[in-house]
C-alpha cells in the first residue's frame, strides 16, 4: 500500500513545519510501515541548528519515526480520516543517533509494532538514509479518535 502526500494528510493532524513524512511506500497492516521524509535546506530548525554546518535534529527524527508509526496505527485501526484525532508520545526508549541527517537526504522511516495493550501502542522504529541506520528507539504511543 502506498500512499502519497495528500493520504499522508488525511491520516496526520500535523501540517507544515511540523508534517513530516511525505510519502509511505510500504504498510503491512497490524506489522509494520516504510515511510519517506525528504529533508531539505529549507527545513525552518537548518537556520538555527547548525549556522554553517545544518544537522537535522535527533527529535525530529523521532517525531519523524513517530508520525510514520502512527499512520501504521490509524490504518491498522482502520480509522478513516474523519475519525483521525491525534496520537500522543506516552515513551521514547533506548533512542540511539549513529548519524548525521544533512539537507538532502532522504530519510527511510521504518517502524514495526511490537505490541499493544491497553491502549498503549509500543514500536521499534529505525531512521536510515542509503541503507545505513542513522537512528533507532522503541517509541510507545496512544491514539485518540476525534471526540
Amino acid at each position: 500500500m502506498i500512499m502519497n502526500i495528500e493520504q499522508v494528510m488525511q491520516y496526520l493532524p500535523h501540517r507544515y513545519p511540523f508534517l513530516l513524512v511525505d510519502k509511505v511506500i510500504e504498510i503491512e497492516l497490524g506489522k509494520r510501515i516504510t515511510a519517506i521524509k525528504n529533508v531539505t535546506i529549507n527545513e525552518p530548525f537548518f537556520p538555527g541548528h547548525f549556522p554553517g554546518a545544518p544537522v537535522m535534529p535527533g527529535v525530529m527524527i523521532l517525531e519523524a519515526l513517530a508520525q510514520a508509526a502512527a499512520i501504521l496505527s490509524f490504518k491498522t485501526d482502520n480509522y478513516e480520516p474523519e475519525d483521525v484525532g491525534v496520537i500522543y508520545f506516552a515513551g521514547i526508549d533506548n533512542a540511539r543517533f549513529k548519524k548525521p541527517v544533512m539537507p538532502g537526504d532522504q530519510l527511510v522511516l521504518k517502524a514495526e509494532i511490537l505490541r499493544t495493550m491497553r491502549g498503549i501502542w509500543k514500536y521499534a522504529a529505525r531512521a536510515e538514509v542509503d541503507g545505513v541506520m542513522v537512528a533507532e528507539a522503541e517509541l510507545m504511543a496512544t491514539l485518540r479518535r476525534k471526540a
